[in-house]
């Protein structure tokens, strides 16, 4: 998901904790610069980095993966004609 508020969201919660760049790709397994550009929006984050990221960021993962899924979808669906009944029968059938 390209996402420049993500990035941005979790580029100010690693600063607020003092954690560098390297350490963050580290447990992501990705180089810095691969961070940086998910950081910027410009790169997109998988599904299996918000684990990582919850915990050495120390986010709830629940609320992590709540913020990526929605904006995920928002980005990736927002102007589908039939987003909202899609949605609808999504939640019926999970």
């Amino acid at each position: 998901m390209k996402s420049a508020e993500f990035g941005a969201y979790l580029k100010a919660h690693r600063e607020v904790k003092g954690i560098p760049q390297r350490i963050v790709a580290h447990a992501l397994d990705v180089d810095t610069s691969t961070l940086s550009k998910i950081e910027l929006g410009e790169r997109q984050i998988s599904i299996t980095m918000i684990k990582p990221l919850s915990e050495i960021l120390e986010l709830d993962y629940k609320e992590l993966q709540i913020r990526f899924l929605s904006e995920k979808i928002i980005s990736e669906f927002k102007d589908t004609p039939f987003l909202k009944e899609a949605l609808q029968l999504v939640l019926k059938k999970i």
